[in-house]
């Protein structure tokens, strides 16, 4: 009978395959003008900060959304909540597409998309705890955060060459048909549960909110860990963004800037799990996210001063490599010193962070461009050097309770 009670289902795989393709489309939605922004600008004849925002409004409308998103999941389950993030990416994906003449109605377009984002990412380990059993859920977890990078991936990449062979209309249709075929997929295949539990009563993860909070930023390790999330994470938004910015008043074309910025995310993919893998076996949190902001200085310093393709190319690998890496790495250390907070709580929260800083970094690059070459040099010394200051923060941290056997304070 307790076989029969606990059965793991197999089903489980398609509800995480139909789940990943909706975080891959509102990824690749959400960095589509990343790669050419000058050619955008030049396309709206509007300047290069509002192209910008058509990425940092993500930032702007996690902040507002992630707390009611996460309320939804918590109170009406995953299947609700992330039809909801997928409707509302492929229903403005759509319109992206039949409105990409007008730089209006693709903001309010990306404004639409951008809302049901925190849909989707806050879900992430409520799937996996619907469905997968505990020895699982950190291969369910992971595979959620592969599919933010690969569609991050396919923007930098695949954008500049269809808009150099199809031009911005015929783009924004086809990103705007996958959204929506993504978005069908899901609400036709998602199931909330299995017809029977995949864990014992008490295994279920505890969905995000409120559950824990106070307890948590009671803890010195953790609001330690909030400073080196916001500037890592917002280091990250900020390259992604303007990464044909960076790389344009050095003579790179908008297709190598696309492929230095894909470049980035596929070395993030590697890191995150050699990184990964490295820290379990070890059984290490603090050492591995040190080495990690340590070269990620080495490869932003790269992509700052790099004037050759091939010193680009490989500084843009290893800053993915290092940063995107240490966030897997750091999720998992900050669930351990949250606990017994649940871990959506103590991501859902350093993910916060990190869209807080992107939106400040944004704006702050822009601010300091060079006034007649457009260079961002300036604004990625002072990134180099807040990344330093995050590895000597970082420095501070204590291992791991669950993993040390010591109180965590």
């Amino acid at each position: 009978m307790a076989k029969e009670e606990f059965r793991v289902y197999a089903y489980r795989w398609v509800i995480l395959a139909v789940f990943m393709c909706t975080v891959v489309v509102n990824q690749l939605l959400w960095i589509t003008f990343a790669p050419v922004t000058g050619s955008a600008a030049a396309f709206y004849h509007v300047s290069d900060l509002s192209i910008g925002l058509l990425s940092m409004v993500f930032m702007v409308v996690y902040i507002v959304v992630s707390i009611p998103a996460s309320w939804v999941i918590d109170t009406y389950g995953f299947r609700v909540a992330v039809g909801i993030g997928a409707v509302l990416t492929g229903v403005f994906g759509l319109v992206r597409g039949v409105a990409a003449d007008h730089f209006t109605w693709v903001l309010i377009a990306q404004t639409g998309i951008a809302i049901g984002q925190p849909f989707l990412l806050n879900a992430m380990t409520t799937v996996a705890a619907r469905w997968f059993p505990i020895s699982e859920r950190a291969i369910a977890s992971g595979l959620g955060s592969l599919a933010m990078y690969l569609g991050i991936v396919f923007g930098m990449v695949l954008t500049p060459y269809l808009v150099i062979h199809s031009g911005f209309k015929s783009t924004l249709n086809y990103y705007g048909i996958a959204a929506a075929l993504a978005a069908i997929l899901f609400v036709v295949f998602a199931k909330e549960r299995p017809p029977t539990p995949a864990c014992p009563p008490g295994q279920e993860e505890r969905s995000l909110v409120f559950e824990g909070l106070k307890n948590m930023l009671r803890k010195k390790n953790y609001l330690l860990l909030l400073v080196v999330f916001f500037i890592g994470l917002g280091v990250f938004n900020a390259v992604a963004t303007w990464i044909e910015e960076i790389v344009r008043p050095r003579g790179f074309s908008i297709t190598q800037a696309g492929v230095a910025g894909g470049l980035m995310i596929f070395g993030g993919l590697v890191g995150a799990v050699v990184i990964s893998w490295l820290s379990d076996h070890y059984r290490r949190r603090v050492p591995f996210m040190l080495a990690a902001l340590l070269f990620s200085c080495l490869g932003l310093a790269g992509i700052t001063f790099a004037t050759g393709y091939i010193l680009l190319l490989s500084s843009s690998f290893i800053l993915g490599f290092f940063l995107l890496s240490a966030g897997p790495v750091g999720f998992q250390y900050g669930a351990e010193i949250a606990y017994p907070a649940p871990e959506g709580t103590s991501n859902g929260l350093l993910l916060l962070m990190g869209q807080i800083s992107g939106i400040i970094f944004i704006l702050g690059m822009d601010q300091f461009k060079a006034a007649g070459t457009g260079s961002m040099t300036l604004s990625l010394v002072i990134l180099i050097a807040l990344m330093f200051i995050s590895f000597l923060i970082a420095s501070r941290l204590r291992e791991s309770a669950l993993l040390s056997g010591k109180q965590d304070s």
